[in-house]
């Protein structure tokens, strides 16, 4: 149980940090562009251009808060669930790892939206017209597709029947 308790320390330091730095940067971007025009870094493909996204990716469910607010409650549930089901060995490190970066992405955002009633949004790629995101979206993608590639190609299916079992793990070993 304490192997446990230390593992899932270490879920909540890693997603801490990167809920922190995904503020930082939202931050950066209020005090540095809100207001501005945009901050060309490579010109015709990719700018530093404030937005505040009151929907979700791709600018979907614009305006409701409350929904995005519940969806987002319910999201992180479900990786938290996975985060304390999985169980604390080496081989299963990629998922505590990709679950973490996930819930802080989440988070994140949650934090916008509750905070401020919409999302700081600031990357943009002009070249292929690709919506304007943030650090916390580049974590859920990210880690997402890692998810699904750890998931149907590392994993085996009886190594993830802790998922739903429910019988009480045994003593875990390394």
């Amino acid at each position: 149980m304490k192997k446990k308790v230390f593992w899932l320390l270490g879920d909540a330091i890693l997603a801490a940090f990167l809920i922190w730095f995904d503020q930082f940067t939202k931050h950066l971007a209020i005090l540095h562009l809100k207001g501005q025009n945009a901050y060309v870094v490579l010109k015709d493909v990719f700018e530093l251009d404030y937005l505040e996204n009151r929907g979700s990716a791709f600018g979907m469910f614009q305006n409701k808060k409350v929904f995005l607010l519940l969806t987002g409650v319910l999201f992180m549930a479900l990786m938290l669930y996975l985060l304390i089901k999985t169980p604390a060995k080496k081989r299963f490190l990629p998922i505590h790892i990709v679950a973490s970066c996930i819930v802080a992405g989440g988070m994140g955002n949650m934090i916008d939206r509750f905070v401020l009633g919409y999302v700081v949004d600031f990357f943009s790629f002009i070249l292929i017209h690709y919506p304007v995101f943030n650090v916390a979206d580049i974590y859920i993608v990210v880690a997402t597709i890692l998810m699904a590639i750890l998931l149907i190609f590392v994993y085996k299916e009886e190594e993830l029947q802790f998922l739903w079992s429910k019988k009480k793990e045994s003593k875990e070993k390394e």
